[in-house]
């Protein structure tokens, strides 16, 4: 039969068939998903004014790493990054109309697929008291913000977080370089312990399983609560960008949380709806795993960021972000992020592993 399609239709075609990978055997296990890669702290108001009821800020850009020490005394922010100790990766070519606008069309194609792996995971029960444990291997940038990167060594990164549904105090915990750091609400001193609730920053796994399944009903969601959150912290307008920071905060949640099967597959199916989403053909973790990235480009800020997906199952990997574009941080390519997820579970009490079952004896 005779290919009747135009020349630029056919050269769309066989894009997409590049970009996308093979689709996952349908016999596979469903993998661990929606996984968290870095755990990052803020200090709040140096004078000590750190109210627990105004909404903490969220970082949605690469953001330092600060002393962990500062962990107790200020508000906890789960971060989009965390940097290998690589100083290069190669940046694909820039696309052109015809092939971006395919690559777009295969980013939803490839989260389609993503969705309908993880909408068959299997339903974790979490209860109040017991705690989402994370454990990634990472880096971090400890370079002045704005200013050139400044990578630390890859090291691993174990975080409690509280599911309790009511508000807390004591969020969780961290345990990295050999020391333990409570996740703790920053409280005034001479004030009384607010807990800070379940929600868009404090997602739990009850709160995630009460958001809408519908794709364009959880992005109006998502983009009030942001919306919210930027104006509590008076955010100017020429500071905001919806799709981006919608794009930021949907991988906030993928990578940081313990997700409810039907919750994920609306996210990556909601992740499709942003403009620029594009397919990252080989992206690599920082654990050195080979995958596909659904990527987009932070055009303002000058660099991209792709979530890693095996090739074959679909499992996400972890993370990786890299400049587009020279800027004070540094050269085209440089690798700015890099995560790799190692475990994922659910366990009863702080410093209990889901592989050991047992808490941790160490000081």
């Amino acid at each position: 039969m005779n290919d009747r399609t135009s020349g630029p239709e056919r050269a769309e075609r066989e894009e997409l068939a590049r970009l996308l990978p093979a689709p996952a055997e349908r016999d596979l296990p469903p993998g661990r998903h929606l996984h968290h890669k870095d755990t990052l702290m803020r200090l709040i108001d140096q004078d000590g004014d750190r109210a627990t009821a105004r909404p903490r800020p969220r970082l949605l850009r690469p953001a330092v790493l600060l002393p962990a020490a500062g962990l107790a005394l200020g508000g906890v922010l789960l971060t989009t990054l965390a940097v290998t100790g690589q100083d290069h990766a190669p940046v694909p070519a820039a696309a052109g109309t015809s092939s971006g606008a395919a690559a777009s069309r295969g980013a939803a194609v490839l989260l389609d697929r993503i969705a309908s792996v993880a909408s068959k995971s299997d339903e974790q029960q979490v209860a109040d008291g017991q705690f989402v444990y994370v454990k990634t291997l990472q880096a971090g940038n400890e370079g002045e913000f704005g200013g050139p990167v400044k990578l630390t060594e890859p090291h691993e990164r174990e975080v409690w977080t509280a599911q309790t549904t009511g508000p807390v105090v004591d969020e969780g915990l961290i345990h990295e370089d050999g020391s333990y750091i409570p996740l703790t609400v920053g409280v005034p001193d001479g004030e009384p312990a607010v807990g800070y609730p379940a929600g868009l920053n404090r997602p739990t796994y009850t709160w995630l399983a009460s958001l809408p399944t519908d794709p364009d009903a959880l992005l109006r969601r998502i983009g009030t609560e942001i919306t919210r959150d930027q104006d509590a912290r008076d955010t100017p307008a020429e500071e905001r960008d919806q799709a981006q920071d919608t794009f930021d905060t949907i991988g906030e949640l993928l990578r940081e949380t313990l997700m409810p099967p039907r919750t994920a597959a609306a996210l990556y199916r909601a992740a499709a709806k942003i403009p620029g989403v594009i397919v990252d053909p080989d992206a690599v973790d920082a654990a050195g795993r080979h995958g596909t990235g659904v990527a987009r480009d932070n055009t303002a800020a000058g660099w991209r960021t792709a979530w890693i997906f095996d090739s074959a199952t679909l499992e996400y990997l972890g993370e990786r972000s890299y400049l587009v574009r020279d800027t004070e941080m540094g050269r085209k390519g440089t690798l700015i992020g890099e995560s790799a997820v190692l475990e994922r579970g659910v366990v009863n009490a702080l410093r209990d592993r889901p592989s050991a079952g047992k808490p941790s004896t160490t000081a």
